[in-house]
């Protein structure tokens, strides 16, 4: 049996399901039955790692996320956290400058899991899901060192990644029908009379 783990950009993700309204139904999204879509019956899914951080100036939004994490969690998905940092930034257009955050340590955080799990020997194939460039450095640095490990991509739905393509083992593009058949239940039930809502901002 063929050992995969996942390594799942959450804001990379996010943002392809958030660019078109009509994919915002889909927010609600189970990453294990995602990761499912794309594995065979000869391979087995190990951990699945979920990259992402809070927006923690947004506190509705925030929550949010956070019911979210909980419902991942209750099927077995790792998160780990990176955070947001304010950053000056400049207007192309009137040349002003502004602050802003800025999500940072994901690429990093996805890098070093992903060549540590292949140093500890913790898969045979690993599938990011991503269309991040950031990226690149690291599967290089595992193809180099860990020759006989697989690297495939996921690429999230409505994104290009002809860079990323080049480098990888294999690759798979995410589409609608995949989302539509990995939502949770409207209602999650955790035991011991608790439950977790799908929010409505996500229907």
């Amino acid at each position: 049996m063929v050992r995969v783990m996942f390594f799942i950009d959450g804001f990379n993700l996010y943002h392809a399901i958030d660019y078109k309204k009509r994919y915002h139904k889909y927010k609600w999204l189970n990453l294990q039955k995602l990761c499912e879509c794309f594995t065979s019956k000869k391979e087995e899914i190990g951990t699945i790692k979920y990259f992402t951080a809070y927006s923690t100036w947004r506190p509705e939004s925030m929550k949010r996320h956070q019911l979210y994490i909980k419902a991942l969690r209750n099927v077995g998905i790792e998160p780990i956290f990176g955070k947001f940092k304010w950053k000056d930034k400049k207007c192309k257009l009137c040349g002003k400058i502004f602050t802003a955050h800025e999500e940072k340590r994901t690429d990093v955080n996805i890098a070093v899991n992903l060549f540590v799990d292949a140093m500890l020997d913790n898969y045979d194939k690993a599938i990011i899901v991503s269309a991040d460039t950031d990226l690149i450095p690291a599967i290089y640095a595992v193809k180099s060192n860990f020759p006989p490990k697989n690297i495939g991509l996921v690429i999230p739905i409505g994104r290009g990644a002809e860079e990323l393509k080049s480098i990888v083992d294999f690759h798979m593009r995410m589409k609608e029908k995949h989302l539509e058949v990995s939502q949770f239940e409207d209602t999650i039930d955790l035991g011991n009379d608790v439950f977790l809502e799908r929010p409505k901002e996500w229907t």
